[in-house]
């Protein structure tokens, strides 16, 4: 894995088309911002660690996992332009619960917890653009907790497949979609098939 700072930075582009930035606050991001690129297996976060950084992807596809009875649960992926972070550890300072492990070579840049609570005391525009990124997390959130309910696999596949950015289906490997899918390989297989032919 490789880390830089450099001046040019996509996720300050990024965040000025959700919410328009100051210089001042432009300025201070482009100097607190650190660039690292992960390999493909590498672990941003590993459960038990105190994350202390926020992410954003600049290319790569992630996922959060965690262990039950030596399997591997898939709750969630995330792919280029999204935020990420153990939610849980990095908001309340406590380890994390989960891993968060690079599926792809994986390009990231990414903001302390401290220099993202200084932005928010010294900048009001960063409230709301914290306030904005919030909002849209706990909708996905919300979203994942209903598609998790549904009982009958074709339903359930058939309300991510509104609800989930489209190149997760196309890069996530099929044996972590169907774990994040709460269903069976083969399963996932049969209908995959069966909406092709449609």
């Amino acid at each position: 894995m490789t880390v830089s700072k450099y001046n040019n930075l996509f996720s300050i582009v990024l965040l000025n088309s959700v919410v328009p930035l100051s210089k001042s606050l432009n300025k201070y991001l482009s100097q607190r911002i650190v660039v690292k690129s992960f390999k493909k297996g590498d672990f941003i976060i590993s459960k038990g660690e105190v994350p202390d950084r926020l992410y954003i992807i600049r290319k790569g596809l992630v996922r959060g996992f965690f262990m039950h009875n030596n399997n591997e649960i898939t709750t969630w992926a995330s792919v280029d332009n999204e935020l990420v972070t153990s939610i849980s550890g990095f908001f309340r300072n406590n380890a994390a619960l989960e891993n968060i492990q690079c599926l792809e070579d994986t390009q990231t840049e990414s903001l302390s917890f401290e220099e993202l609570h200084f932005t928010l005391n010294n900048f009001p525009e960063m409230e709301r653009l914290y306030r904005t990124l919030l909002e849209q997390y706990y909708i996905e959130a919300e979203y994942r907790a209903l598609a998790a309910r549904i009982p009958i696999a074709k339903d359930r596949y058939d309300y991510y497949m509104k609800i989930v950015n489209p190149e997760i289906f196309e890069r996530l490997p099929k044996k972590y979609l169907a774990s994040l899918l709460n269903m069976r390989p083969e399963t996932l297989s049969r209908l995959q098939t069966d909406c092709s032919i449609i």
